[in-house]
């Protein structure tokens, strides 16, 4: 790919990332997060509710959760409706002027609530990134663990979370060897939680994300021009996962996102 071209399709990338965080279930209207239990529970913004919510109307309705994890949701008029699954998504159903969800952290159930009426995705004033540079364009080679591990990944509220590692990329920079692990998929894709010498100045303190792609005959192509901000960079109510020690770059990565 040329560069005009290579160009172009970063900003359409950009672009659709853009419109993905404005959407109804991107991150710019998340109201509420409230830990929750198997029962019934009412939910509404009026105080007398079990589960009080910032948005939507005082009733909204009860959230039922079996203690197998089922959720579903009965509306004031005695209509049970399920919580509908999605691929890469938490089940979710739309009630009245909100998206509600049923959030999972180590199997914790969380319901997530955000506002179909908010006006903080119109008035949101963009993204911002470092200037294009293909030179952060790296062709890493992908390398898989002698037998899967699993591992502990902090998260930015405190506790921590399991996941598997299968992989690695590995590349060069500056003549040393950089060696990053994807401890989340995506759409099927590996994600690197990065920090670098640019976070808490330029970019967000915690972390990046970074989506793997093109992977083919050993190897993955690394673009960090789309390493992106995570949600709890535009909400506290996200729960994020922070980088392990072999993702903390000690030399800056001018490519990508800047702080919001």
């Amino acid at each position: 790919m040329d560069a005009d071209a290579w160009s172009a399709a970063l900003e359409d990338w950009r672009a659709a990332r853009l419109a993905a965080l404005k959407a109804d279930d991107g991150w710019l209207n998340l109201t509420d997060r409230i830990e929750i239990t198997p029962g019934r529970h009412s939910v509404g913004t009026g105080p007398e509710n079990d589960l009080r919510i910032s948005a939507g109307p005082a009733h909204l309705g009860t959230l039922i959760l079996t203690r197998a994890g089922v959720a579903s949701f009965r509306l004031p008029g005695g209509e049970e409706e399920d919580f509908g699954p999605r691929p890469d998504a938490p089940p979710r159903l739309v009630v009245d002027s909100v998206l509600l969800e049923i959030h999972r952290v180590e199997g914790h159930p969380a319901l997530r609530v955000r506002d179909l009426l908010s006006r903080a995705r119109v008035s949101f004033a963009g993204l911002r990134h470092f200037p294009h540079d293909p030179a952060w364009v790296i062709r890493a080679d992908w390398i898989e663990l002698d037998k899967p591990a699993m591992a502990d990944v902090a998260l930015v509220d405190g506790r921590s979370e399991k996941v598997q590692l299968t992989h690695s990329a590995s590349f060069l920079h500056e003549g040393q060897r950089v060696t990053l692990i994807p401890t989340h998929w995506k759409g099927g894709k590996p994600m690197f939680v990065i920090r670098d010498a640019t976070s808490g100045k330029d970019t967000y303190g915690a972390a990046r994300f970074l989506i793997g792609e093109d992977i083919g005959g050993g190897k993955i192509t690394l673009d960090f021009n789309k390493a992106h901000n995570p949600p709890c960079a535009f909400t506290d109510l996200a729960v994020c996962p922070l980088p392990p020690p072999q993702n903390i770059l000690p030399f800056p990565v001018r490519a990508g996102e800047l702080k919001p």
